[in-house]
């Protein structure tokens, strides 16, 4: 248990050499900021960060959440900011990846997105969201073949997936094969009757 927790601190604090906060202050910073973020008022959930980060600027947990609430508050430099800053503390964090994905395609940046999902598939082929973030952008980028080949290899691992289904629909759709489009967007609706995307391709196909 003292192995746990000593690890638990070098990985919270990293490169800090002298604890400037108790584990209580950190724990109610954490504890409001969360409370805060239920409630919907992301600056001050950021704001009850701010004593944790101020003291322990390099920490790799506290700029991880500072990247996924000033994306929430739809502050995407300042989120990319701190999502890389993680990425530096911990370079094979694919969660902090994942994350930084966020802001990059709020922006519109699909080609950052495009290479940052490859470099989470280097290091977790089959990611969930890697691959689903990858065939999005690269469907915007119309690098339509590479996109369909990634759906069909999460397809086979996941046939009734309706967020990989509903992409290899409206990739069809972009490609103009509506007939095959309209199958997919129907397939998609048996698993998901209420999916609004689905309805909205198929109204534009009638």
């Amino acid at each position: 248990m003292k192995k746990v927790l000593t690890y638990f601190l070098l990985f919270f604090f990293l490169s800090s050499k002298i604890f400037a906060l108790s584990l209580e202050d950190i724990r109610r910073a954490y504890y409001m900021s969360y409370r805060y973020e239920m409630a919907g008022d992301y600056r001050d959930a950021i704001r009850s960060l701010m004593v944790v980060f101020k003291s322990y600027p390099n920490g790799y947990t506290v700029n991880l959440r500072l990247g996924w609430l000033y994306y929430l508050s739809k502050k995407y430099s300042n989120s990319i900011f701190h999502y890389k800053k993680a990425i530096k503390v911990i370079p094979y964090s694919v969660e902090a990846k994942l994350g930084l994905t966020l802001p990059l395609l709020a922006q519109g940046k699909y080609s950052s997105v495009e290479r940052l999902c490859y470099q989470i598939l280097n290091q977790d082929f089959y990611n969930y969201y890697g691959n689903l973030r990858l065939v999005y952008v690269l469907r915007k980028q119309k690098k339509y073949d590479l996109a369909e080949k990634i759906i069909n290899k999460m397809l086979y691992l996941y046939p009734t997936d309706t967020n990989f289904l509903l992409e290899l629909g409206i990739l069809k759709f972009e490609k103009r094969e509506f007939n095959n489009a309209k199958r997919i967007l129907n397939d998609v609706l048996i698993l998901d009757p209420e999916n609004l995307k689905a309805k909205l391709y198929l109204e534009r196909i009638k």
